[in-house]
Order: structure tokens, then sequence, then C-alpha cells
């Protein structure tokens, strides 16, 4: 599970818990000028991945940074029903893909959030 907040005008994801060792990510600070947008999408948790370095890929556990046809993706996801998909540009990474407690009203915290930026 993640936390997804805005502030001094960045998208700041931390990784709860474990799934900050999991991940090998304990925060990502994003500019809002560089948030595309954000989703809720639960079936993103079940396309293909690619490449996981670093990471953990178990079943109903993703965590960790995957690199597939030169999109490099951020995934912490357990389950799937709760997940949100975050697309950047001229950042490290091209997409987020989340999980949160409330996917809708993060969702619309991210495109508010972007949208004013």
């Amino acid at each position: 599970m993640n936390t997804v907040t805005v502030l001094d005008g960045k998208l700041v994801v931390e990784p709860k818990g474990l799934d900050k060792v999991w991940s090998f990510t304990r925060k990502l600070e994003i500019p809002l000028g560089n948030v595309r947008g954000a989703t809720h999408d639960p079936g993103a948790s079940k396309e293909p991945k690619g490449i996981r370095a670093p990471g953990l890929g178990l079943p109903g556990k993703t965590a960790g940074t995957f690199h597939r046809d030169g999109v490099k993706t951020f995934y912490n996801v357990t389950g799937s029903a709760d997940t949100i998909v975050i697309e950047l540009e001229q950042q490290e990474y091209q997409r987020l893909i989340l999980s949160v407690e409330d996917p809708r009203s993060v969702v619309q915290l991210v495109n508010n959030a972007a949208a004013a930026a």
C-alpha cells in the first residue's frame, strides 16, 4: 500500500511498512508539472511487467522497478482492486502503478493537482 500526497508543488508517493523494503524505495517526489494524470485501473496490475530490476514479483504482490518495451514503471501493488496508474513525463519513471486505500479520491487529488500546476 502507498500514501499519495501533494506537497510544495510535488506529488509525493510513500510506500508503507515493508513495501519500502520490497520496492527498494522510501519515497518518490515528482514535480506536478510532470504529472500527466491518474486513473483507477484494477487491471493494470495484471498486465505484463517486463524485466524486474530491482524488486519483488510474487503472486498478489508486485513491488519495484520494471522495464518493458523501453518504458520504466514503478510498481507497488498488493492485490488489484485498489490499483491506480499515474502517467508521468520527463521523469525516471513513465508510469507509477500503485495500491492505495481510496483509489477514487487519490485519482481526483492527482488529477486536480496536475491540472492546477
